[in-house]
């Protein structure tokens, strides 16, 4: 496992694995250090999926929650593995359920 920022890489390749070392709530991410970061971590893996692992996480904060349509916009998958039912609720409400994909996973 690789940690960059505030991230840990669980597996790199076309499909990507990023998590957050189980924090409960994402408030003090330094969002453009992690958008470099996982920018960067596209390009040099030729990243077509990436997923995050939200074991854990309670709460992200909304510029996540734009980086993540930000991703997808520039047509790499995005998945979002265990999300909690209130960032389940928060994607709804937002309609990004809709544009990433939900999957309940062993990680």
């Amino acid at each position: 496992m690789q940690t960059i920022s505030e991230l840990e890489v669980y597996q790199a390749g076309k499909l990507t694995v990023i998590g957050f070392g189980g924090r409960e709530v994402l408030d003090h991410m330094n969002l453009t250090e992690c958008r470099d970061e996982i920018a960067a971590l596209i390009r040099s893996h030729d990243v077509s999926t990436l997923a995050f692992d939200l074991t854990g996480v309670r709460l992200i904060p909304s510029g996540l929650l734009g980086l993540l349509a930000s991703i997808k916009r520039h047509g790499v998958d995005v998945h979002l593995y265990n999300a909690s039912n209130d960032i389940q609720e928060v994607l709804e409400i937002t309609k990004l359920d809709k544009i990433l994909n939900l999957y309940e996973v062993k990680v």
